[in-house]
C-alpha cells in the first residue's frame, strides 16, 4: 500500500461517527484530538471531559439534540486535515473542536472556516490564527501558546532569577513558548534546545540535561507535554539536578504525569511551580462540579485539557441555545459565542476583539492533597485579564 492510499485510509477509520449517514435535525460537533499513539493520554483526558459536558447537558441545549462525532489525528497533521475533510464534507458537521496540536490545527483550520463552519479550539493556540489568521469563525477555549510562558517570565523575574537554560519539543507550540519566555524574562537565556517532535518524538534527554547542568544557569526552564513531560521529569529526578538546576514549566506538569510520578515517588516534582490560566482548585460552582464529577467518574483529577474541551462544549451549547437550534442562524451563533454566556471552570470568561479568551493567569505548585494525591494548587495570579500580544494583528474579515 502506497504511502498516500495508507493515509487516507488512516483517516477514514480515524473518525468515529454514531450517526445514520442522513443528516438529522441535531446539532452536530466535530471534535478532533488525538485518540491513539503515545499522545492519546491526552486526547483521552479531553474525550472524558466531553463525555463529562454532554451528561451535564443532558445531551442538549434548550431543545436541540447534541451529537459529538469524533475524529483522531493521530498525532499528525496530514491525518488531522484529513479527518477534519470528512468531519466538515461528509458528516457535515455544524462545529468543529478540539485540536491538541498546533500544527495540525493550522492545516486543518481552512477546511473549517472556508466552508463556513465553526472552528472551537479546545487546546491549540498558535501565534498565526490569534493574529493574522485570525477569523470570525474562529474561537478558543484555551490561551495563546505565548501567554503562559509570559507568565512564568513573569515570575521568575519577581523571584529574581537572572539566568535559564531553554528546553522545547521543535514544532509550532514549542517555538511559541520560547518566544514567550522571551518576551516577559529579564534575565539571560544561556543555553536552548529545540528537541525532534512527532509520532517518533525525541524522549531521551540526558545530552540535553548534562549541557543544561554545564551552563551555570539559575534554573531551567521546559515545556514538554504528554508522554515527553513524564519521560523529562524522571530524567531530571534521575539526574539528581532539583537543588542544583530548579524546575520552571509550562504544561509539563499536570494532572497527566502526576499520578505516574507519584507512583514512582519521584519528589522532585513536589513543590515545583508551573504557570497555567486554569487549576482544580480555582473555587466557583462550575469547577467544584466539574472536578468532582470527573473525579467521581474516571478516578482522578482531570488535566487542563479536559477542563478546556469541557469549556469548549459549554460554549457551543450556549450559542446553540441562544439561537434555538437554528445553525443557519450564522450571524447570530456568532454573536452568541462572542457573548460567551456559559458557567465556564474559570469563572468569569471573556474574549478578546481575535476570540482569544481574556483570563488570568496563575501561579500553581503541585502539593499532596488531603487524599494522599499528588494534585497542583493556585499559588498566587500572575496577571489580571490578559490579553495576548497578537491581537493587535487581527484584522477579523
Amino acid at each position: 500500500m502506497n504511502k498516500i492510499a495508507a493515509m487516507a485510509l488512516l483517516a477514514s477509520a480515524a473518525t468515529t461517527a454514531v450517526t445514520a449517514p442522513a443528516r438529522a435535525d441535531d446539532v452536530r460537533i466535530g471534535f478532533v484530538t488525538t485518540l491513539t499513539t503515545g499522545a492519546a493520554v491526552i486526547g483521552n483526558d479531553m474525550k472524558n471531559a466531553v463525555d463529562l459536558a454532554m451528561d451535564h447537558l443532558g445531551g442538549k441545549a434548550g431543545d436541540s439534540t447534541l451529537e459529538i462525532i469524533f475524529g483522531d489525528d493521530g498525532f499528525a497533521p496530514e491525518t488531522g486535515k484529513q479527518v477534519t475533510d470528512k468531519l466538515v464534507k461528509q458528516d457535515d458537521v455544524d462545529f468543529v473542536a478540539g485540536y491538541i496540536w498546533s500544527h495540525v490545527l493550522l492545516a486543518s483550520r481552512k477546511t473549517v472556516l472556508d466552508a463556513d463552519k465553526f472552528l472551537v479550539s479546545a487546546n491549540a493556540g498558535p501565534s498565526q490564527i490569534a493574529g493574522k489568521l485570525c477569523d470570525e469563525n474562529f474561537f478558543s477555549t484555551s490561551w495563546q501558546n505565548d501567554q503562559v510562558p509570559m507568565a512564568m517570565g513573569e515570575v521568575l523575574n519577581r523571584q529574581g532569577v537572572s539566568s535559564l537554560y531553554v528546553m522545547a519539543p521543535n514544532y509550532a507550540a514549542g517555538k511559541n513558548m520560547v518566544s514567550g519566555i522571551e518576551r516577559t524574562f529579564e534575565g539571560e537565556i544561556v543555553g536552548k534546545d529545540l528537541t525532534k517532535w512527532g509520532a517518533d518524538a525525541q524522549l531521551d534527554f540526558s545530552a540535553e540535561l548534562a549541557k543544561a547542568r554545564a551552563s551555570g544557569a539559575d534554573g531551567l526552564f521546559v515545556f514538554y507535554p504528554g508522554a515527553a513531560g513524564g519521560a523529562f521529569i524522571r530524567q531530571y529526578d534521575q539526574a539528581g539536578l532539583k537543588d542544583e538546576l530548579p524546575l520552571y514549566s509550562v504544561f509539563t506538569v499536570d494532572a497527566l504525569s502526576l499520578p505516574k510520578l507519584q507512583e514512582a515517588d519521584f519528589q522532585a516534582v513536589l513543590g515545583s511551580r508551573s504557570t497555567l490560566q486554569w487549576d482544580p482548585s480555582l473555587e466557583n460552582p462550575a469547577n467544584a462540579k466539574f472536578v468532582s464529577d470527573y473525579k467521581a467518574k474516571y478516578g482522578g483529577y482531570p488535566s487542563y485539557y479536559g477542563a478546556q474541551a469541557y469549556d469548549a462544549i459549554m460554549l457551543i451549547a450556549s450559542a446553540v441555545e441562544a439561537v434555538g437550534g437554528d445553525m443557519d442562524n450564522k450571524d447570530g451563533i456568532r454573536a452568541a459565542l462572542e457573548a460567551a454566556d456559559f458557567d465556564s471552570v474559570r469563572g468569569n470568561f471573556a474574549f478578546g476583539t481575535n476570540h482569544m479568551p481574556v483570563q488570568n493567569f496563575y501561579l500553581r505548585e503541585v502539593v499532596i492533597d488531603e487524599d494522599g494525591t499528588w494534585t497542583t494548587q493556585v499559588v498566587e495570579t500572575v496577571y489580571e485579564d490578559a490579553v495576548d500580544p497578537y491581537a493587535a494583528e487581527c484584522k477579523m474579515k
